[in-house]
């Protein structure tokens, strides 16, 4: 039976734009002036010219859904004014497989869409008033989660398809904030991160804006002015950041298992002792070779060589003896970035619609399994039809209002036949979706040529849909680039990762099998020499940022543990005798550190910020002006210390003592072994 409702859960305009919708898809058409009359909201405006305006809004917000809104003149009488809705276009619904499906489902899980703005927010609800049914077992081996989130994307993707200008206010590397209006070309993710590229109007010459450090939320401006480069190649211009005439091949000394991304780029074996790099400007090189000194030793060229010593031994004379924290004390708050959050009714208008959708074709729904899909609680859910259960077809009388019912767990809706129709997916959010596939190919395994045929479908929506031919097209799959881990090079391309992959999967696909799930891997951990033989039996991918992990059951250390998916380095025998790495001299890099962690942040470092996701910053005053104060909550150990070295001597840790004394350790370690 249907149950209560409370008039003030809904904005106006929702339940508004819900009653047009009903009332119009409830016939084949109706004129205008009857419209009027029955939306109480038209009839009751303070003019005629107010619901004039209304109506506008809302043909705009109905248009921006996906739905084909009809508007035709009557042939005797010009005067009298149709309204309708077709039936779907025919770019509007995709024709997927379930596989397809599938992996379209988890693209839109790979943003959070309580962050990520209205283009996440929405894209998940359409996708579900297809009314498919998924693989639960795909699904389950795909991971969540891997696209960096942040509210200010949807405008800015929304700025790159329609050709606009944008707003926004920006924080350099230097700490300066100051309001940009850049004209965007591209709008991707690059080691993990998103970036804009665009012509910068104030410079008048193109630039390149970290998506986090933009600290307002974007603004749509006029049409773009700046003429379009045919390709913006995003990971070329981050690329030729680092780029100098001063380039030469590298030969490393590496411990075996370890500097995993330095061995793909030598495509040297797992165990090999000796790596050979290809000719690299020497700013890269010293980054990579820094990131992972704990490991490897540059042998060539000699004065590369020298100069890793001597940045060695800067860095550990800086965390010498007691931190003066003076500066620190004396630094200004940072103020936090004036970002707005809050769902819009567009979001909300098309999860209604996407829930009566969802029901209407499977005629009832368990209402914690709907929930979940929705990534909305149970409580909002109810909140949702309480909102339905108010709407209808207002011209022909209460009795027409839709009827939804949520007791005993189950969800039925009725009488919304008008709301049974799949959304079509602007350019917006089918970008969205093809940067979430993006994110989801280096764990895609046996699922790779689903995942390339689910974006060749999407693609063809765009083009069916019917793009102005002045309009930009959305960008390609190299535009977006690659939304996901640093390490992507070798999960794409080095045999071990296929390996690791294909095993992975296979193990759960029997994942109820409590024998066929079992693998035996050799694991190669960041904060500790040496690897580990483990036994393990996975139970699902997951992403945290740009990582990849498994998540499985661990027989070695008798519980549930996570292994990053790029650190399992070869799949063993069954019989291998499990086994921890030797404890050695080296100082214990694992777990996290024990409360907080203060940095001081030269302009170069400022990515340790972002990167850890720093709790509180404070900007440096007088002497100190240009440096960055950050306090970290119990960061994991081992990557802030690889993090600090690789800044070469730009990020300097204040506290805790321990931590200090824990990178004059590594530091020095690595020094002496560049001077031998």
């Amino acid at each position: 039976m249907p149950c209560g409702y409370s008039g003030h859960v809904a904005s106006k305009n929702v339940e508004r734009l819900l009653n047009v919708i009903m009332t119009i898809g409830s016939r084949r058409r109706i004129d205008r002036a009857r419209l009027f009359r029955v939306i109480p909201d038209y009839a009751g405006a303070v003019s005629e010219q107010a619901a004039e305006r209304m109506f506008e809004r809302d043909k705009a917000a109905i248009l921006e859904l996906g739905l084909p809104l009809q508007t035709e003149r009557d042939v005797l009488d010009e005067n009298t004014v149709y309204y309708r809705i077709d039936a779907p276009r025919s770019g509007a619904v995709l024709d997927l497989t379930t596989e397809e499906y599938t992996v379209l489902l988890a693209a839109s899980h790979a943003w959070d869409a309580a962050a990520a703005g209205g283009a996440a927010r929405r894209v998940r609800a359409k996708l579900l008033s297809l009314g498919l049914d998924a693989d639960p077992d795909l699904l389950r081996r795909t991971p969540r989660g891997a696209v960096e989130s942040l509210p200010v994307l949807s405008p800015l993707l929304e700025a790159v398809t329609a050709g606009r200008s944008v707003r926004f206010t920006y924080r350099s590397a230097q700490g300066a904030a100051a309001e940009r209006r850049i004209e965007p070309w591209v709008v991707g993710v690059h080691d993990g991160h998103w970036y804009v590229h665009g012509f910068d109007q104030g410079r008048e010459a193109p630039r390149v804006f970290r998506a986090s450090r933009i600290e307002t939320f974007p603004v749509l401006g006029a049409a773009a002015k700046a003429p379009r480069p045919e390709r913006a190649d995003l990971d070329a211009v981050l690329s030729g950041l680092l780029d100098s005439d001063d380039r030469a091949e590298a030969v490393l000394r590496a411990a075996p298992f370890k500097a995993l991304s330095l061995r793909d780029r030598a495509g040297a074996p797992l165990d090999a002792e000796e790596l050979r790099l290809p000719a690299l400007p020497r700013p890269a090189l010293r980054r990579l070779v820094l990131a992972d000194v704990r490991w490897v030793d540059l042998l060539e060229p000699a004065p590369w060589r020298e100069e890793i010593a001597q940045v060695l031994t800067t860095i550990a004379e800086g965390h010498e003896g007691e931190a003066d924290v003076a500066a620190l004390e004396t630094a200004a708050p940072r103020p936090a970035a004036r970002i707005r959050v809050s769902p819009q009714s567009g979001d909300h208008l098309s999860r209604l619609i996407s829930t009566a959708s969802y029901v209407l074709s499977r005629g009832e729904a368990d209402l914690a399994e709907l929930a979940s899909a929705l990534d909305v609680t149970e409580k909002q859910l109810i909140t949702d039809l309480q909102v339905l259960f108010v709407c209808g077809d207002m011209g022909t009388g209460w009795e027409d209002l839709i009827e939804a019912e949520w007791e005993h767990g189950i969800v039925r809706v009725r009488n919304a036949e008008p709301l049974r129709r799949a959304l079509s997916l602007s350019a917006v959010e089918i970008t969205a979706l093809l940067a979430g596939l993006a994110a989801l190919e280096p764990a895609a395994g046996e699922a790779e040529e689903v995942v390339a045929s689910a974006r060749a479908k999407l693609l063809a929506g765009v083009a069916a849909d019917g793009e102005a031919p002045d309009a930009p097209p959305v960008p390609t799959r190299e535009e977006i680039a690659d939304a996901t881990a640093a390490d992507e090079m070798a999960a794409r391309t080095a045999d071990r990762a296929e390996e690791v992959l294909e095993a992975v999967h296979r193990a759960l696909r029997a994942a109820d099998d409590e024998e066929g799930a079992r693998l035996t891997v050799r694991y190669s951990s960041t904060d500790r020499a040496g690897t580990s033989v483990r036994r393990i039996r996975p139970l699902r991918i997951e992403t945290d940022g740009a990582r990849s992990y498994l998540l499985a059951d661990c027989e070695l250390a008798e519980g549930r543990r996570r292994f990053r998916l790029d650190r399992i380095v070869e799949i063993l025998p069954e019989t291998t005798s499990m086994s921890s790495p030797a404890r050695g001299v080296e100082p214990d890099l694992s777990g996290r550190v024990d409360g907080d962690v203060w940095l001081r942040l030269e302009p170069a470092a400022h990515w340790i910020a972002e990167s850890f996701a720093a709790a509180e910053l404070r900007d440096g005053q007088a002497d100190e002006a240009g440096a960055t104060f950050a306090r970290l909550e119990s960061p994991v150990r081992a990557p802030l210390v690889d993090a600090v070295l690789e800044a070469a001597g730009a990020a300097r840790v204040l506290a805790p003592a321990e931590l200090r004394d824990t990178i004059v350790t590594v530091a020095r370690a690595g020094a002496v072994r560049h001077t031998q």
